[in-house]
């Protein structure tokens, strides 16, 4: 099975420590406004989604949402959530952390491509 979405131990161990504090935690990267291509960690429900959203997948017992907007651009991609130090502009819950999180991405090959046609039906 092809994943869309995948997280490094690095993010792993940031969501665990955002998640003692906060509880139930999703992601939603929206390609619009405040670090717009950024992913944003919420508590879970804090951030409505709706039939403008795509579900990719779950990430360490968190959904991972994308605006449909932004999806178009990254659907060939497979997307990795990973953390970098710093601090984003934005209201992700990783903010007081001195990190934020970050895509990496690679292009899904051909095969990889055709098995998500598949899994889709």
């Amino acid at each position: 099975m092809v994943e869309k979405i995948l997280i490094t131990e690095e993010a792993k161990a940031l969501i665990d420590t955002i998640r003692s504090k906060n509880g139930e935690l999703m992601f939603h990267q929206s390609g619009g406004c405040c670090d717009g291509s950024q992913p944003m960690c919420f508590e879970k429900g804090d951030f409505k989604v709706g039939e403008s959203d795509v579900l990719l997948g779950n990430v360490n017992g968190c959904e991972f949402w994308m605006g449909k907007e932004q999806y178009k651009y990254w659907e060939h991609t497979q997307l990795t959530l990973d953390v970098t130090k710093g601090r984003g502009s934005s209201f992700s819950l990783e903010i007081p952390y001195g990190y934020r999180f970050i895509i990496r991405s690679r292009i899904f090959t051909d095969e990889e491509l055709e098995q998500l046609k598949v899994q889709k039906q």
